[in-house]
């Protein structure tokens, strides 16, 4: 349906004081890997990625990629287990995670964006040890090369948005050693946001939310405070 020009104007000036809130600030996006599979959806997050780096904001993409690794663990024979939510992650695995992560999916990424007409650049949490990481400890559970966020180095990341680019980072770290290390990518997403002082983080994925009620999506909480999580 074609927007007339009466809606247009009522958009942009319901939208202007956010636009002047964050113009030159630096927003990071978390794409989750759920929310990639649907091409339409895809197409429509990198068109609004796109937007909101022209309208002056600092746009960080940060990605993760489940669906891609199940895929390809499964083009390669190798069954995909899960300890309390999170991937095991021996190093047969890790290599699956690295190449599909750094590779395929970021690159892919990339593409879309600069079709979209903005300036993308692909990096992963190992370039320039922007994500250092070390063994994830889950309650005596091995979980082989899952990382834990030790530190962030966000100077890359602010070298590549300083000439204008969008850099869009997979979830993978390694440790000072330079092993290769699975990072969830909320956390990674959330550690680079403190890291580089972001206005803001968005999440982008297939949940709805927080819901009251985990099997009903009606119960969803829109605003929420630490104070109010158990």
């Amino acid at each position: 349906m074609e927007i007339k020009a009466v809606q247009k104007a009522t958009i942009l000036s319901q939208a202007l004081p956010y636009i002047q809130k964050y113009n030159g600030k630096i927003v990071v996006i978390k794409y989750g890997g759920n929310a990639m599979k649907n091409e339409t959806l895809k197409q429509n997050v990198m068109s609004d990625v796109v937007l909101l780096s022209e309208i002056g904001i600092k746009v960080v993409l940060v990605h993760g990629g489940g669906p891609e690794i199940n895929h390809m663990l499964d083009k390669t024979g190798k069954e995909s287990h899960f300890v309390n939510g999170l991937r095991y992650t021996d190093e047969e695995t890790m290599e699956v995670v690295q190449m599909v992560l750094a590779g395929k999916t970021n690159k892919d990424l990339v593409s879309l964006i600069n079709q979209k007409g903005a300036r993308a650049v692909g990096i992963s949490g190992m370039d320039a040890h922007i994500i250092e990481a070390v063994p994830y400890q889950a309650k005596g559970a091995d979980l082989g090369y899952v990382g834990a966020i030790s530190k962030v180095d966000g100077s890359l990341i602010l070298d590549v948005l300083d000439k204008g680019y969008i850099p869009v980072v997979a979830s993978v770290g390694c440790d000072k050693e330079g092993h290769s290390y699975n990072i969830n990518a909320d956390t990674a997403a959330a550690s680079i946001a403190a890291a580089l002082h972001a206005e803001n983080m968005i999440l982008v994925s297939d949940i709805p939310g927080v819901l009251k009620d985990p099997n009903d999506e009606a119960s969803l909480i829109s605003c929420i405070y630490l104070d109010d999580i158990p």
